[in-house]
């Protein structure tokens, strides 16, 4: 099976290549039969990439130790779905992982847009210099089909991994990183073509979306990952690989809405181009960070060859992009300007450059501590008061402006028109504020902000709807007729309800740590009463432990809670929390549990955090994935727009 993945994998890089030089030779040269066969080339390259793909996944299905990377991340014990889920669990699984999705983005985009001949002519060697890149590393440097005499059992998986929250949250990360090679290739292609005009942003305005909202959600449910699994009681600790999949999705929510102005206005192309170039390459910081262990993380693989690899294609990268838009700079200046500071167009830019800001901000952050080793030879690392400190200077704002942009006109506004659109909403955030301190929510700042701001954001929004529903003659009606502006408004509320959350499990958060309980034995914590009564052994396919019963009572309710411990294969052992999600606070008690040395169950040392409003933070997840399918959902009104538009020549066929 090994030399059928070689083989695959060898070919996928030959059709690459192929589909890089012939088709920038034929871009170059205006040959449109040699950029079909190019086209035709990077097409063929998808199922090679998914041929060698199945191959791992079959190796790693049967427990093949023959394999090097299965008998490195699986064991015979391991169940089959954390066995498959080793895929993306180790290095080389990881960039085949990469390689795969990235080829059938592209043969997808390119089968969407095969209309767009002028455009493509030059979309398809981006596309190829990329996956050239990856298609190289693991036919040459980084191979997953390395073979060996096979062991008597393999290395097994760290036991955090082994979860169900690992079997979704890396690939659709992965899906977010690879989508913004997407736009990336459109962007780049304009320049190279000329044309930059805004249909390259039409084809790939929800390929953005998607990508976008994959890098949302892949966050979101690392983050609970995190909180259930690690036995913390957090859920972003701003590590740096954590980091690095934040800062491409600031920027690309910074694009999305800067696109608007472009497409409405005419400006911000420079900007733009900057934004999708931007994007582009932290996702693949993102990369480098994981696979090259320059940076201490939980989520990081050991000092690699590969790193250097990455850090050369990253600044090849870098180089290119700025390079281009510098060459291109005459075609994407314009003449619209800016009318006034007080506009529609206006609050987009602030949110830009806030969005921005943070994520430049939360970069050096993260090579701080490079830095710091290669001047001062030591080093050292920013921490939780930076990133807090950022957070809040930006964040604040950017939930301010949330409420206020939908509510400003384009071009210009004038005060009077300000006074009466923001009464509402201005009068419903000072009472919130007003009332939150009298219940005594004035010990964080921040906070009590992100409630007052929550409080204006939701009202500016439901007065768009009602508003808007008057006009239309109902709700479904008016998303119909403009499914982007409305789902974005319902992406806004996800928003405020993960703001509220953060603010609410953070700024207000009760934590009782450590408390030595013997069977019997009592804690007292915000209110409820948590009472130690017994202790079992439990034992599963690849791990033996205990589980603690505790039972709770407290504000006219009664539950058990359940903590312990697991010990896999290698006496690697990972905490199990028990958690129990409170209907009344919205919030959870959040339980872990050890044994002293020398005690045997007799006593256990219990940490207890109650955390009220942190399941805002998953509903607010669920509620951002239906608007942003909302915003991605085919509109035949608008494409009928478009095809006029446009009807001098081929209109982008988009997603």
């Amino acid at each position: 099976m090994a030399p059928l993945g070689r083989a695959a994998l060898l070919l996928a890089f030959g059709l690459i290549v192929y589909a890089l030089l012939a088709g920038s030779y034929a871009a170059w040269r205006k040959r449109r039969r040699l950029a079909l066969s190019a086209q035709n080339a990077l097409l063929a390259a998808f199922p090679a990439t998914l041929a060698a793909g199945a191959v791992l996944l079959v190796a790693l299905a049967r427990r093949d130790l023959r394999f090097k990377y299965v008998a490195e991340h699986t064991s015979h014990n391991l169940p089959l779905p954390y066995a498959l889920s080793a895929f993306w669990g180790g290095q080389e699984g990881s960039l085949l992982l990469w390689l795969t999705v990235l080829t059938g983005y592209a043969a997808l985009a390119v089968w969407l847009n095969r209309r767009s001949h002028e455009l493509m002519a030059w979309v398809v060697p981006v596309f190829g210099l990329i996956a050239v890149f990856f298609s190289f590393m693991l036919c040459f440097v980084s191979s997953p089909f390395h073979t060996q005499p096979a062991p008597l059992d393999g290395a097994g998986m760290v036991p955090s991994l082994q979860n169900p929250y690992m079997l979704a949250h890396p690939p659709i990360l992965y899906l977010g990183y690879v989508g913004l090679a997407v736009p990336f290739a459109f962007g780049m292609g304009a320049l190279l073509s000329g044309r930059t005009d805004e249909r390259w942003i039409v084809a790939t305005r929800r390929w953005t979306l998607a990508a976008w909202l994959f890098l949302g959600v892949g966050q979101l449910l690392g983050s609970h990952w995190a909180y259930t699994e690690i036995g913390w009681g957090g859920y972003y600790a701003w590590d740096p690989v954590e980091n690095a999949a934040l800062m491409p999705w600031l920027v690309a929510t910074a694009f999305l809405h800067s696109v608007m102005i472009q497409e409405k206005r005419g400006m911000l192309k420079v900007w733009n181009m900057v934004l999708v170039a931007l994007a582009f390459n932290l996702s693949l910081f993102g990369t480098f960070l994981t696979r090259s262990g320059v940076i201490d993380s939980i989520h990081s693989f050991s000092q690699s060859p590969i790193g250097a690899w990455f850090l050369g294609f990253l600044a090849l990268m870098v180089v290119f992009s700025v390079g281009l838009i510098y060459l291109r700079l005459p075609l994407l200046r314009t003449k619209t300007k800016l009318e006034s500071l007080v506009s529609r167009e206006a609050t987009f830019l602030y949110n830009n450059l806030l969005l921005v800001a943070l994520a430049l901000t939360i970069l050096w952050g993260v090579l701080y501590p490079v830095f710091s080793e290669a001047v001062r030879g030591q080093t050292r690392s920013v921490s939780k008061p930076y990133y807090d400190f950022f957070l809040h200077t930006f964040g604040l704002p950017l939930l301010f402006l949330m409420g206020l942009g939908p509510l400003v006109a384009w071009r210009r506004a004038s005060l009077r028109s300000l006074g009466k659109t923001f009464a509402i909403p201005f009068a419903v955030s000072v009472v919130t504020g007003g009332v939150l301190l009298g219940l005594g929510f004035g010990s964080s700042w921040a906070g009590l902000l992100a409630y007052t701001f929550s409080a204006f954001v939701i009202a500016s929004i439901v007065l768009e709807f009602v508003r808007g529903r008057a006009a239309a003659g109902g709700i479904l009606r008016l998303v119909s007729r403009n499914r982007r502006r409305y789902g974005g408004y319902v992406v806004h509320a996800a928003i405020v309800l993960l703001a509220i959350g953060i603010a609410g499990s953070s700024a207000y958060q009760t934590i009782r740590e450590n408390a030595h309980l013997r069977i019997g034995q009592s804690i007292e914590a915000a209110g409820y009463t948590l009472t130690y009564r017994s202790i079992s052994g439990v034992k599963g396919p690849d791990y033996t432990g205990y589980r603690t019963l505790l039972t709770v009572s407290g504000h006219g309710e009664r539950f058990t809670l359940n903590p312990g411990q697991s010990v896999y294969t290698g006496d690697n052992s990972a905490n199990e929390a028990s958690i129990y999600h409170d209907p009344r606070t919205l919030g959870d008690v959040f339980t872990t549990a050890s044994i002293p040395p020398g005690e045997h169950g007799t006593a256990i040392d219990l940490t207890v955090l109650v955390k009220p409003l942190i399941n805002l933070i998953w509903a607010g997840g669920f509620l951002f994935v239906f608007g942003a399918l909302i915003a991605m959902w085919p509109d035949a009104v608008e494409q009928r727009r478009l095809a006029a538009r446009y009807a001098a020549g081929a209109a982008p066929a988009g997603i």
